[in-house]
This record gives C-alpha cells, structure tokens and sequence, in this order.
C-alpha cells in the first residue's frame, strides 16, 4: 500500500510545540480590523492550541 500523502492545507495552517501538542491561529484577525477592539485584535494575533476534541481529526490530515 502506497504512502498517504499529508493534506497540504493543514501542512501550512498547523505546527507542533515541544511537548506534541498542536498549534494553531485564530480566525478573524485579516481583514475588518476597524470595528474589533484593540485587545481583541491583540489576541488573535496570538497562537492557540487545537482543542482535543479536534486533534484526532488534525492528527488524521497530517498523518502522525
């Protein structure tokens, strides 16, 4: 059976940190910018990590 290739979006959208756990961004930090409040802009800019009940379906896309 072949190898199964990684899903090329999730490759660009998620990294891992030191002790396994899986980072992502938040959403909402692009464009409208105006009406959002200076703190709420500030925390999406932040890294968060994948809640776990969405990390057996980020771990599937990236085959690990």
């Amino acid at each position: 059976m072949p190898k199964l290739k990684t899903k090329t979006s999730a490759k660009k959208r998620f990294s891992f940190t030191g002790t396994g756990k899986i980072k992502r961004h938040h959403a909402y930090h692009s464009h409208i910018l105006t009406k959002k409040s200076t703190k709420r802009k500030r925390n999406l800019g932040y890294s968060a990590i994948v809640d776990k009940a969405n990390v057996q379906a980020v771990k599937d896309m990236l085959h690990c």
